[in-house]
């Protein structure tokens, strides 16, 4: 599903303020693996999930996304297979626009740009009808503002939006960093189930180590821009949190 073929990434290359944020790295991810990103501060995991999204270019290797070649394509290119949440909840909505509008402009985001989507009552039925089943009674607040939502309902809502159409890839940016611990549990659960249900392919990167523990298929923690462990199945259910801590000791 997704592969990076010795893909890296230096910043001011040749300047004296290089620097080298991913180290050429090869990385193979199957159709549905939910891979758990973990590091410090300034080990590469961002910048890996900027090269897988588009949002930034290598400076070396290739990306492929289904066995296509997509190195070359910017990030709206991309849009067709990959969707991301962010760590912050107003970065992937609009605040002024209601939460069925926010939903119209979700739809619209994998479709050809001479596409539009109207909001009739078909949508409406079916937007009502997914936010329904968050269990947050967000379905009676379709012409509210996003704006007038709280972090973790909009967080919530940002997940329900970034699977709207086809997606095969998420991108999940630290999405619960921001949120209390409850809102937090709600959004990690509701990430989990639309994973699994959507058999989507998935990169989670947190700071949380028992978030780590708890969720995912493979385990891969980066350090200065290279992969220094990776495991995957029964090696990362072995993994205990006490081991995991160590690595960061």
């Amino acid at each position: 599903m997704i592969a990076l073929e010795g893909v890296g990434k230096t910043f001011n290359a040749g300047g004296a303020a290089e620097v080298r944020a991913l180290q050429p790295t090869a990385l193979y991810l199957a159709a549905g693996t939910f891979l758990v990103l973990v590091g410090g501060n300034g080990s590469g995991k961002t910048t890996l999930l900027d090269i897988v999204s588009g949002a930034l270019p290598a400076s070396g290797g290739r990306v492929l996304i289904k066995g296509v070649d997509v190195t070359a394509l910017p990030e709206h290119r991309r849009s067709r297979w990959v969707a991301r949440v962010f760590q912050n909840p107003l970065a992937g909505t609009a605040s002024d626009l209601t939460v069925l509008d926010n939903f119209r402009l979700a739809a619209l985001r994998t479709r050809a740009k001479r596409l539009v989507i109207g909001v009739d009552e078909a949508f409406r039925r079916q937007v009502r009808e997914r936010i329904a089943e968050l269990g947050l009674g967000l379905e009676d607040k379709l012409h509210q503002p996003m704006g007038a939502l709280s972090g973790g309902q909009r967080q919530a809502l940002t997940l329900l939006m970034s699977v709207m159409d086809h997606t095969d890839i998420l991108l999940l940016d630290e999405p619960t960093a921001a949120l209390d611990p409850h809102s937090a549990r709600m959004v990690l659960r509701l990430a989990d189930r639309l994973i699994a249900e959507r058999k989507l392919t998935a990169i989670f990167i947190t700071h949380n180590l028992s978030e780590a523990m708890a969720l995912g298929s493979r385990l891969i923690q980066l350090d200065r821009g290279r992969i220094v462990r990776d495991l995957d199945g029964a090696a990362k259910r072995a993994l205990r949190l006490e081991e995991m801590q160590r690595w960061f000791g």
